[in-house]
């Protein structure tokens, strides 16, 4: 591994005596891990544990995800473990049995936002943004897969956030960074990396969290994280917020077997992963408090009296509620022939989104008008809401499984013409219509597994 001069200077300086194992970690292979979903896997596979992460999971080796379905039916999803340590910035510096309004500010590919769906309320909103938007509809597919249903997608640059001034409870700002922490995941990273772009990071990232601050309630909460080692991008960017906006560092209790370390600077404090010390790559993470007392959930602004977000009619509502769990818990909206379904209560604030924002997918998107008939859709299908009993259900074997994950034609038998459910291992992956002795295979195809299929299948990871 050829690592540029000048960086290797700085880590020898920063590390002393633990430079050379810090090396010698850098020429190992990058640990793999994952992190369930507990909504839709109960099951307690027999695997080393992310100590910081509840339920994040180490893996002896790399497997071939793409041919796992339950990969893709989001019982799981591959996570970086130093990057799950936002769980325990959350639990330790934020009440989250409440109800919250949070922001993922850079959210693709979806790793942090589907964590964060995980640990806040049914009550709470998350809006999960990315600026880019082809990267914006992975993280649309990734929330979809993983099926919380009260997540926004959103595709804006941070400065849009200030027309929604002290909506956050809490933000999470994992920022473009210049990727030192990724060198030996990504060889690419080494030949990128020079002084000259730590420094453009370094400003961009300033630039980021002044145009998101507005957004953020007094008294709310940040979580700022690279996966960098230089100070400039880290220690000293949460510093000079900190010192721009008297805010406050809020202190995380840390386990000595972690094997993280606790850094500070002008009294703000930060917690550095070293590949040497931890199971896992290189990671910064900072939390401040904005000052001020906090207030309500929502801003409070005078509503405008014309919503964005368009009711569906009684009788659209009528043929669809009894597909999702306890129905009268939500709000059905329509976008041209598309039925989606909010919770109730988050209906003010998402709308307030709406409103200021561009919004890729939000809440659950059930089902597609045709004419006097409606398509089920993906969106429905991966819910953790969908009330299956509504549907006609087909489990499938790994190999026809995978096989309509490729969008090829499979048989089940039967006749009819009914919308089927298509399981594997008792997780839904999506519809089919059975059309007389044919089942025509309405897996979205810009999802579809491109790789041929091997002849001998891999197991299911959680088997």
């Amino acid at each position: 591994m050829e690592l540029p001069i000048s960086f290797t200077d700085r880590m020898q300086r920063l590390l002393g005596p633990e430079y050379k194992d810090f090396l010698a970690a850098l020429q190992q292979p990058s640990p793999v891990s994952i992190r369930l979903n507990k909504a839709k896997f109960a099951g307690q596979p027999a695997l080393v544990r992310v100590p910081w992460a509840s339920h994040g999971y180490y893996l002896p080796e790399r497997p071939s995800f793409t041919l796992d379905p339950l990969l893709h039916a989001g019982a799981y999803y591959v996570q970086e473990a130093s990057s799950m340590f936002l769980e325990q910035a959350l639990r330790q510096a934020v009440d989250l049995g409440q109800p919250l309004q949070v922001l993922d500010l850079c959210g693709a590919p979806g790793g942090k936002s589907t964590h964060i769906a995980s640990l806040i309320s049914k009550e709470s909103l998350l809006v999960s943004n990315e600026v880019i938007r082809s990267r914006a509809s992975i993280l649309a597919e990734n929330i979809m897969k993983w099926g919380a249903g009260n997540v926004l997608v959103t595709s804006n640059d941070p400065r849009d956030f200030g027309k929604l001034p002290n909506f956050f409870d809490v933000m999470v700002v994992d920022a473009p960074c210049s990727g030192e922490g990724m060198f030996r995941k990504d060889v690419q990273a080494i030949s990128e990396w020079s002084d000259e772009n730590v420094n453009l990071c370094a400003q961009r990232q300033q630039r980021i969290l002044m145009d998101v601050w507005e957004a953020l309630k007094p008294g709310g909460v940040l979580v700022y994280s690279t996966c960098t080692w230089n100070e400039q991008e880290n220690e000293q960017n949460i510093a000079w917020l900190a010192d721009q906006e008297q805010a406050e560092s809020i202190r995380l209790n840390l386990e000595p077997a972690w094997g993280a370390v606790p850094t500070e600077l002008n009294g703000v404090e930060g917690y550095r992963f070293y590949p040497h010390r931890v199971q896992g790559e290189g990671f910064f993470m900072a939390v401040v408090r904005k000052a001020g007392a906090s207030g309500d959930t929502l801003t409070g602004k005078s509503r405008k009296k014309k919503y964005k977000l368009n009711r569906a009619g009684k009788k659209e509502q009528a043929l669809v509620q009894d597909w999702l769990l306890e129905p009268d818990r939500f709000e059905w909206v329509q976008h041209g022939d598309v039925i989606s379904a909010l919770p109730a209560h988050l209906f003010e604030a998402a709308d307030e989104v709406y409103q200021q924002l561009y919004v890729v997918y939000a809440g659950i998107e059930v089902a597609e008008v045709k004419g006097k008939k409606l398509k089920p859709l993906q969106g429905l299908a991966l819910s953790q809401h969908l009330h299956r009993e509504a549907f006609a259900k087909e489990e499938l074997s790994l190999e026809q499984a995978l096989r309509y994950l490729r969008k090829e034609d499979i048989s089940v038998g039967g006749q009819g013409s009914n919308w089927l459910l298509l399981t594997y291992q008792d997780l839904a992956l999506g519809w089919a219509k059975q059309v007389g002795n044919r089942l025509n295979n309405y897996y979205p195809k810009e999802w579809r597994i491109r790789m041929e299929l091997p002849q001998d299948l891999p197991e299911p990871l959680l088997l």
